[in-house]
């Protein structure tokens, strides 16, 4: 039996891929470094900011000027071109029901993690919330997901992550905890496959399946 359930935010629960994506173009313009198709930002997207904007830009030592070109636009932006993902506040509203355990393991920043929990009305929903701010070593690194199954005091054995990235299930496998990979994920379900989750989505309804049954494998 699960009785508790992790979730990453962009691109599992709440639909930031676009906002991410031109986040990222408008930041290597503004600062005139070559343009990136979405092709080449997607496989690293799951990653820290920093890291990604090192890997977008080959600069290896300060890029605060990026990430503050990046952060600008985000922001900007932030409103207008992101979207929740269907079914999920109805099936966090089934979980919580259950008596499950709910958080979050992001590789966000927590002002905007809560900016954007608060606009689609999932705040209330998160027992704990884990951001790349509150620990040494983000995902892959076992350490977020170790530190919100602390936070809840949960057993592993009995905890689920729900990602859409390589990162999301490295992380998770670390930890000792189950994973469930979300097939609406712009890396694409074949590439999440080869990291074998125990679990792939196809709608977000199917955790409540998962919760109940605790061993099924897709």
């Amino acid at each position: 039996m699960i009785e508790c359930v992790l979730f990453d935010l962009d691109g599992t629960i709440v639909n930031t891929n676009e906002l991410i994506i031109g986040s990222f173009m408008h930041a290597l313009k503004e600062n005139n470094l070559p343009p990136l198709t979405r092709e080449q930002i997607i496989p690293h997207m799951g990653t820290t900011l920093e890291q990604q904007l090192r890997e977008f830009s080959g600069i290896l030592e300060d890029v605060s000027v990026l990430e503050r070109s990046y952060r600008a636009y985000n922001n900007a932006h932030h409103d207008e071109m992101v979207d929740s993902f269907p079914r999920v506040n109805e099936t966090m509203d089934e979980l919580s029901r259950r008596g499950i355990k709910l958080g979050i393991v992001t590789t966000k920043i927590r002002p905007t993690t809560l900016k954007t929990l608060e606009r689609f009305d999932l705040l209330k929903y998160m027992e704990t919330i884990v951001t790349v701010t509150d620990v040494v070593h983000p995902k892959p690194h076992a350490e977020p997901v170790l530190t919100a199954i602390r936070n809840l005091n949960v057993d592993p054995r009995k905890t689920l992550m729900v990602g859409d990235s390589v990162v999301d299930i490295q992380s998770a496998k670390a930890a000792g905890v189950r994973v469930a990979a979300v097939s609406w994920s712009l890396k694409g379900e074949e590439t999440l496959r080869k990291y074998d989750p125990e679990f792939i989505i196809h709608d977000m309804t199917d955790l409540l399946t998962i919760v109940e049954q605790g061993t099924n494998e897709s």
